[in-house]
C-alpha cells in the first residue's frame, strides 16, 4: 500500500511519551525485573521500529511481537535484543528462528517434535505456554507439559521462558484474576527448576496486581494509554504517545438545504461554513464517525454527512483559511480529543481505533 506522504493527514508519534510511560513502569518495579516491550501489530499502530527503539531508551531489554516476519522486521532494523514470538509458529519456519535468534511460543508437545526434525547445530530458544483461562494457545494439563519439558531437555532446544496471559487483569473483579493466577503457580510448583523467563503479567496485570515472574509484558500503557480503558486507575501519569492531524482542503459556504455526502444524510438547515479533510474510512477514520467532533483552532467542528473513502466534511463556525490544521485525534489549544473518546464512538476498546489507522497515513515521529 502506498502511503500519503504528500497530503497533511498523518499520526504524529512522540517517541518521548513511549520513553518516559516505559520509565516510570520500570522505576515501579523490584530491581531485577525486566520490561520486555509488546511491539506487535506494528506497534499498535505507532510504527514497531520506532516505538522499539524509543522503548529501549525507556529501558526495556526485550521484545515481544505475534509473528516471525515482525521478529525479522526488528532483527533487519538492528535490534539486538531478545524477540519474544507470542504466537505459534509453524515448524518448518524454524529455520529462520535460528537465523535471526528469535524465541518462539510452544503450546504443545507435537510442535516440540516437528520442530526437533528441522533443528542441526543450533538450539532453538523456546517459551512454554501455559493456558490458565484465555483458552487460546497453551498446554492444559501437566502429562502433556512433562512430555514438552522432557523434550526442552534435549541439546535441540533451549527452554528460556514460561509464560501465561490473563484474560480479566483490567477489570474491577479478580476473582477470575485471581483463578488465573492460582493455577500458574500451580504449575510453577510442579516444575522441578524454572527457566530463565518467568512472565505472566501484561500492562494490566502490571498496574493492578502482584507481578508473578521476573518480566513484564509491556504493551498498551508504553502507548500512554490506559490498558482497562476509563474502569480503573492508572497508578503513573501515562502520557498517549499518538495524534492525529489533518488540515482543511476546501471551505465553502453551502445554503439552506443543501445535502452533504453519501446518500444526503445530512442538510443544512442553514447557511453553513463546511470544511473538507483529507481523511476517511480507507485510513481507519471510519464511517461511524460521522456525527463526532473534530478540533479547528481549539474548538469542536461536527463531522457532518457520511464519512467518504479518503474524506469527510465538517461544519465550521465560521470562514476558516485553507490549510488549516484539523486535530482528529490529540491535543489543539488547550482541548482534547483522546483515543479513548474514539473508542467509546465506536463501541470498542483503543487500542483497535489505534490499530485501525491504516498504513497509507504516514507515522511522523518526533
Amino acid at each position: 500500500m502506498a502511503i500519503g506522504w504528500h497530503r497533511a493527514t498523518a499520526a504524529i508519534i512522540d517517541t518521548q511519551a513511549i520513553v518516559a510511560n516505559i520509565t516510570k513502569e520500570k522505576e515501579r518495579l523490584p530491581e531485577d525485573t525486566e520490561i520486555f516491550a509488546v511491539v506487535k501489530a506494528n506497534g499498535y499502530g505507532h510504527g514497531a521500529i520506532q516505538t522499539a527503539l524509543a522503548a529501549k531508551e525507556g529501558g526495556a531489554s526485550g521484545f515481544c511481537v505475534a509473528l516471525l516476519d515482525e521478529a525479522i522486521e526488528l532483527r533487519e532494523a538492528g535490534i539486538v535484543e531478545p524477540i519474544l514470538i507470542l504466537s505459534v509458529v509453524e515448524p518448518e519456519y524454524v529455520p529462520l528462528l535460528l537465523q535471526y535468534d528469535l524465541s518462539v511460543t510452544v503450546a504443545t508437545a507435537a510442535w516440540l517434535k516437528e520442530a526437533a526434525t528441522f533443528i542441526e547445530a543450533v538450539p532453538l530458544k523456546v517459551h512454554v505456554k501455559i493456558d490458565t483461562g484465555m483458552g487460546r494457545i497453551g498446554f492444559r494439563d501437566f502429562p502433556e507439559l512433562d512430555e514438552a519439558i522432557k523434550l526442552l531437555n534435549q541439546p535441540e532446544f533451549v527452554w528460556e521462558g514460561i509464560f501465561t496471559h490473563f484474560s480479566t487483569a483490567d477489570m474491577a473483579d479478580q476473582e477470575y484474576y485471581d483463578k488465573q493466577a492460582q493455577r500458574f503457580k500451580t504449575v510453577l510448583d510442579h516444575l522441578e527448576k524454572r527457566p530463565r523467563y518467568v512472565h505472566s503479567s501484561n500492562s494490566a496485570a502490571s498496574f493492578w496486581h502482584q507481578p508473578v515472574g521476573n518480566v513484564i509484558r509491556y504493551g498498551v500503557a508504553m502507548y500512554g494509554l490506559n490498558p482497562s480503558g476509563t474502569v480503573l486507575t492508572d497508578p503513573i501519569q501515562l502520557e498517549p504517545a499518538l495524534s492525529l492531524v489533518s488540515n482543511l482542503i476546501q471551505v465553502k459556504e453551502l445554503p439552506a438545504g443543501e445535502g452533504i455526502g453519501y446518500g444526503e444524510t445530512y442538510i443544512t438547515e442553514e447557511p453553513q461554513w463546511i470544511g473538507t479533510v483529507p481523511i476517511g474510512y480507507a485510513d481507519g477514520w471510519l464511517r461511524k464517525m460521522q456525527g463526532y467532533d473534530v478540533l479547528v483552532d481549539g474548538e469542536r467542528c461536527p463531522i457532518v454527512g457520511r464519512v467518504c473513502m479518503d474524506q469527510c466534511m465538517i461544519r465550521l463556525p465560521r470562514q476558516v483559511p485553507i490549510g488549516t490544521k484539523v486535530t482528529l485525534i490529540g491535543r489543539d489549544q488547550g482541548a482534547e480529543i483522546t483515543l479513548q473518546e474514539i473508542a467509546d464512538r465506536l463501541e470498542t476498546i483503543h487500542y483497535e481505533v489505534a490499530c485501525t489507522i491504516s498504513h497509507r497515513v504516514p507515522r511522523i515521529y518526533k
